[in-house]
């Protein structure tokens, strides 16, 4: 009788106990503002609980989280990631939150079309990257919108899109048509960056790819206005008219002087431009000129696109632009 009782007490004082030591972990910690930590992958939970403890972000000190998190936590791993800890949260949600909430997902954009000039510009922008990068070269980025972590390199984030790039054309180039006028991946790439600059219409890639690998076929010249401003601005907007001289100028760039590819990209395309420069689209037709509607109208014959050059001139003048 008397041992049932001692039994009793003593778990009646273990429950205590743990209630005690329950509430102890399960109040707010001492910040009274969000705090951020960034979770390394591997990292322990000792390590974790560390951060914790400096962030002010827990109750108590990382051994009583570590202890607790044994005790009363889940066994589930701590996630690799950057997280906002609100201040009204106790041990048991700080814990679950590391284990199974939503790290804070931080993005940077390229658009299709960006040069390497203004891909650097961006992430030196970017105040939670470290490190300082030279300007990448030109169409080796894929553009798109890409995870980072806050204290990242941005040379890290400039090797993931760069990468992305190498696997686009590691999956498009086999699926080639057998019409592309392209004999390599590199210059898929360089050919896609003038159709990237030639048309800001989606519909109308395949067939400005069209046109352009007709040319390339004929050894006719590639007249992209885009070739002969790239040397001038690396990619920048030019800002004013393409002097004479410029383009008479024989330079590699220059594709109203000189016929074929120039010698690289003139930015960075997407895949989209890449697809259309692998499967342009069937057509014979060899010109295009503005239709004053945001696309172009194409043409087969010299004769056929002075006439559309002609309209697309009286719509300028309509507007006063000329």
């Amino acid at each position: 009788m008397i041992k049932r009782v001692l039994l009793g007490l003593a778990l009646l004082a273990l429950a205590a106990g743990a209630a005690t030591y329950w509430a102890l972990w399960a109040r707010p910690g001492p910040a009274s503002e969000p705090v951020t930590i960034v979770v390394e992958q591997g990292s322990s939970l000792a390590r974790v609980a560390a951060q914790l403890e400096a962030a002010r972000a827990i109750p108590g000190t990382a051994r009583t989280f570590r202890a607790m998190a044994r005790l009363f936590g889940s066994q589930d791993p701590i996630q690799a990631g950057e997280f906002e800890i609100a201040p009204e949260m106790g041990g048991p949600q700080v814990l679950d939150h590391l284990q199974h909430g939503q790290p804070v997902r931080r993005l940077v954009t390229i658009p299709e079309g960006m040069p390497s000039v203004l891909v650097h510009e961006r992430l030196m922008a970017v105040e939670h990257l470290t490190g300082e990068i030279a300007v990448p070269e030109e169409g080796s980025v894929l553009p798109n919108s890409y995870d980072y972590r806050r204290g990242e390199a941005r040379a890290a984030v400039v090797e993931r899109m760069q990468a992305a790039m190498r696997q686009a054309l590691d999956d498009l180039w086999p699926k080639r048509s057998d019409r592309t006028a392209v004999r390599t991946p590199q210059e898929a790439v360089i050919l896609a960056s003038i159709v990237e600059k030639e048309t800001a219409k989606p519909d109308e890639r395949r067939m400005v790819a069209g046109v352009l690998s007709n040319r390339l076929r004929i050894g006719m010249m590639l007249g992209a206005d885009a070739t002969t401003i790239y040397p001038i601005t690396q990619g920048r907007p030019l800002g004013r008219l393409i002097r004479r001289s410029e383009l008479q100028d024989r330079n590699p760039y220059n594709t109203r002087a000189v016929a074929g590819l120039p010698p690289g990209p003139i930015t960075n395309p997407g895949r989209a431009s890449i697809e259309a420069v692998l499967n342009p689209a069937h057509t014979d037709a060899l010109y295009y000129v503005a239709d004053g509607r945001g696309g172009h109208v194409f043409a087969r014959t010299l004769e056929e696109h002075n006439a559309n050059v002609a309209r697309w001139r009286a719509i300028r003048r309509a507007r006063g632009e000329m």
